[in-house]
């Protein structure tokens, strides 16, 4: 009776210890997936909606944070340098990881700019200016070469446009095929397919909110120059910005802004736009100087929480939408 217990206690010990081998090797398998890494929690929701589960998604920039300054950890910058691949904003957009960007380039990771792939405007030109390296998208990977396309006052906020975001979703796809071995092309481009229906239809939707806001109240005033791009696709003028640049980490002069505080009166507008990543104080003050004027708030750099209006891609594009149209009296 003994050796029948104890042969019925061992074959248990043998069927669990199985179990948790192939338990392991499946959580293995999950881990040896390749990795994309990919650094604006923008771009990174877009990716993931692109590959769906053929590969890991390892996004830097957690909500909230401001691209023109975040630092990357010890762990992020090994995750960068491990990558498979590694999607970026470009044209100086993420600021602070340059170096490190640069450094998994010369490294060997194949690395690809978003902007690359579209119509790009310059700072200070609402016009269309076109930067695009019209070469194979693939020859965008290399990130050594940003330096001949994308700090020559390129806006990198392409993002504010829908349409232009569809463009870079199929350059995307086409990169992360062409790089990454082993992927299910067909999933990919079936993902792809279906994302930009949704861009084109959401592109759609905003003209809608748009043609309610009568062409003489289509102004901005926003915290830096963050919707160039929207403007341009949508026939708004701006009229200024608090930080006459593209970065945050820039400053506004007082001389400046008593210059801005005119231009609102003399041309009566309604609202100033500020950034849900960065302090609207400079805004709050100007708007109390000014007089009867809204502070709103949008999701200009990044995406917002788990349970806000701007959680991913489509609803902070419909939701900045929705409140300029709004400000405007659209």
């Amino acid at each position: 009776m003994k050796s029948s217990k104890f042969f019925g206690i061992a074959i248990s010990m043998i069927v669990s210890l199985f179990a948790s081998a192939c338990g392991n090797d499946e959580g293995s398998l999950e881990a040896n997936r390749p990795t994309v890494v990919v650094t604006t929690n923008i771009l990174g929701d877009v990716v993931r909606n692109l590959v769906g589960d053929e590969l890991e998604v390892i996004t830097i920039m957690p909500v909230g944070a401001n691209p023109h300054d975040f630092q990357a950890s010890a762990k992020q910058v090994a995750e960068i340098s491990k990558a498979a691949a590694l999607v970026v904003n470009g044209a100086d957009f993420e600021e602070g990881l340059l170096d490190v960007i640069d450094s998994a380039s010369m490294n060997g990771v194949r690395v690809f700019e978003a902007i690359s792939a579209v119509k790009q405007l310059d700072y200070n030109k609402n016009d269309h200016t076109d930067h695009t390296d019209h070469a194979d998208h693939a020859d965008h990977a290399d990130h050594a070469d940003h330096a001949d396309h994308a700090h020559d006052g390129v806006d990198p906020h392409f993002f504010t446009d829908p349409a232009r975001m569809a463009v870079a979703v199929k350059a995307i796809s086409d990169f992360l095929i062409a790089t990454i071995e082993g992927i299910d092309i067909a999933v990919l481009r079936s993902n792809t397919n279906a994302y930009v229906g949704k861009l084109e239809a959401l592109d759609a939707e905003v003209a809608a909110m748009v043609e309610g806001v009568p062409e003489e109240r289509r102004v901005l005033v926003t915290n830096h120059q963050v919707f160039g791009y929207f403007a341009d696709r949508y026939g708004f003028e701006f009229v200024g910005t608090i930080i006459p640049t593209g970065s945050t980490a820039d400053g506004a002069s007082a001389q400046q802004l008593t210059k801005l505080s005119k231009t609102i009166k003399e041309e009566k507008v309604p609202a100033i736009f500020t950034d849900t990543s960065s302090s609207d104080q400079l805004a709050q003050t100007l708007a109390a100087e000014t007089g009867q004027i809204q502070v709103v708030k949008l999701y200009s750099e990044s995406l917002g929480n788990e349970d806000s209006d701007g959680s991913d891609y489509l609803e902070m594009v419909r939701t900045n939408a929705t409140r300029i149209t709004t400000a405007l009296g659209g």
